[in-house]
């Protein structure tokens, strides 16, 4: 069964006195198991994010203590800040993240502010998914009159908390109240301006936000407004679905900001949103200089923001990870501000264990740790190694031809071989380690213990386990580096004929790693009892062997008849 991750990102109402944050921000870390990923403080806003994962009762835990601890140094009646806020920690969300679903999360949001309100006695609302009724699914109707306004909102039936206090009481008058959710990844997301006017980035936020901006008559921005049969104010809609808007003054930076929350990125994407905040823009005479990043963001999102301004450009999207992020990093100005850190900022790279990687080492590291006395990495990993560089060249060759002057109407053919090229090369690398793993996973079978007979046949099961699997990973060596050789072919065809000999190199690492892989499922797979899927697999690799000779053989005389 997949572990149960979720993601907390609580903003507490403190973004100046740096002990402060810290001493709330640490407790965290008490709880065995979480992680803290991230602390973005902003002193304009006098706010912090603060984000951390773990498996689900572990991560309410610690945020039960981090709304504690900022209950105990936050004083409410002393905040002051450009943020809309109304508690010492203002908002909790909790996001899922892998193996729990949207409405289970929902039910810990519940049971975390439940305690809350019993223990700490903070009152408090539930929004978005944990919202018990509709009008308080949107947090800004949940914070409505701020923390100015608490007083007479805990008064009011219409608003009484979900769970605290239904009065303002000593406690309360300095910790103030909390809204906790469930909800969708969001991204909170500054765009920056060549400006320090609030009214005119209020603008911009307006035509861009999915509420829009009050109709008014005449004037937009002094005229009367235009109600409908219920005495409400009509809306112009803005340009983009899921996407909350304002516009302030930073202090910090001496500009005016757009601050957006991107609460679906599915639906609208951080690029989409800087762009048409750029069209926006230019057309109130005003110019985006870059944006910042508040918190944490999927890998996905950067890398998507890299093809969308790639495409832009009718360049390949076969490109490594690195180049994309540097690219999405330049396009949205993430740096313009200060330096964006993507080992910081992007989630998978935050997350990543710290286990030691053949593919993390140095060429020279590599050949060192395989010419030692240790018996891994063998013959696979290199073989899986050998394959990542042949599809390489051949990924190679495809950016070199979707880059040739004269060839601008075949860009997007090319980028989509490199695509294919990076795909192969991202999974041979993977087996690099994969191949290891398996042989580590044989050895630490022998290592069980072999007293009684159930524990005999509990480490005979787990050795044959393991030896199938390190012959399954060889297997897809093969397969994958076979498969391969198909963008080498196409640019041996296609692409840019003074590259012929790389990808001819190319095509003869293949098919080094398919005969190298080859040996090394056949010498694991004598040793399987299950003789109908190790006679299964050595045919199927059987066959791949074969028809890599046949390709070898094609390809060169290609290459010859060509030179």
């Amino acid at each position: 069964m997949k572990k149960q991750i979720i993601e907390c990102v609580p903003n507490i109402s403190e973004g100046r006195d740096s002990d402060k944050i810290n001493a709330i921000a640490s407790v965290v870390e008490t709880v065995e198991g979480v992680k803290l990923l991230d602390i973005d403080p902003g002193k304009a806003t006098n706010r912090t994010v603060i984000t951390f994962v773990g498996e689900p009762q572990k991560v309410i835990d610690a945020a039960f203590l981090l709304i504690k601890k900022a209950s105990e140094l936050i004083d409410m009646s002393k905040h002051s800040g450009e943020h809309p806020r109304f508690g010492a920690t203002d908002v909790c969300p909790l996001v899922p993240i892998s193996g729990i679903s949207m409405e289970e999360t929902a039910e810990y949001a519940r049971k975390l502010g439940e305690r809350v309100g019993k223990e700490l006695g903070i009152p408090g609302y539930f929004y978005e998914n944990a919202a018990k009724e509709e009008k308080r699914k949107n947090l800004a109707s949940c914070r409505s009159g701020e923390y100015e306004g608490l007083k007479d909102k805990l008064k009011d039936p219409e608003w009484k908390p979900d769970f605290g206090p239904a009065e303002f009481n000593e406690k309360v008058a300095g910790t103030g109240a909390i809204a906790i959710s469930a909800r969708d990844f969001l991204i909170a997301y500054n765009v920056n301006l060549n400006s320090t006017s609030t009214r005119r980035a209020n603008a911009i936020a307006f035509d861009i936000r999915e509420a829009g901006r009050i109709k008014r008559e005449g004037n937009a921005a002094t005229g009367k407004k235009v109600l409908d049969e219920n005495g409400e104010p009509v809306r112009i809609p803005g340009k983009l679905k899921a996407v909350k808007g304002i516009g302030w003054y930073i202090e910090e930076y001496g500009i005016a900001q757009i601050s957006y929350n991107l609460t679906n990125i599915s639906i609208t994407p951080m690029h989409i949103a800087f762009d048409e905040t750029c069209k926006s823009a230019e057309k109130r005479g005003l110019r985006v200089t870059g944006s910042e990043l508040v918190g944490l963001i999927p890998l996905q999102a950067m890398l998507d923001a890299a093809d969308y301004f790639l495409k832009k450009q009718e360049r390949s999207l076969g490109i490594s990870e690195s180049e994309k992020i540097k690219i999405a990093v330049k396009s949205l100005g993430l740096d313009d501000l200060k330096p964006f850190d993507p080992e910081e900022k992007i989630i998978e790279y935050v997350m990543k264990d710290d286990t030691k990687k053949l593919v993390d080492l140095t060429v020279r590291g590599f050949a060192d740790e395989t010419a030692s006395e240790s018996m891994a990495p063998g013959g696979g990993s290199i073989a899986a190694y050998v394959g990542a560089l042949g599809v390489s060249l051949g990924t190679m060759v495809a950016n070199l031809s979707a880059h040739k002057a004269g060839w601008d109407d075949r860009w997007e053919e090319f980028s989509k071989w490199a695509e294919k090229g990076q795909e192969y090369k991202n999974k041979l690398m993977f087996l690099v380690d994969e191949d290891t793993n398996a042989f580590n996973k044989i050895i630490d079978g022998f290592r069980m213990p072999k007293g009684s007979d159930e524990e005999k046949k509990l480490r005979r099961e787990a050795i044959q386990e393991a030896t199938k699997y390190a012959t399954e990973i060889p297997f897809q060596v093969m397969e994958t580096a076979y498969n391969s050789m198909e963008v080498m072919e196409a640019m041996l065809e296609k692409g840019l004929q003074s590259s012929l000999s790389d990808a001819g190199v190319g095509i003869l690492c293949a098919r080094t790693a398919v005969l190298g892989a080859y040996f090394n499922v056949r010498i694991n797979a004598k040793d399987i009892k299950d003789r109908v899927f190790a006679d299964d697999i050595l045919k199927k690799a059987e066959k791949i062997y074969k028809e890599t000779h046949k390709k070898e053989k094609a390809v060169i005389e290609l290459i010859n008849s060509k030179m």
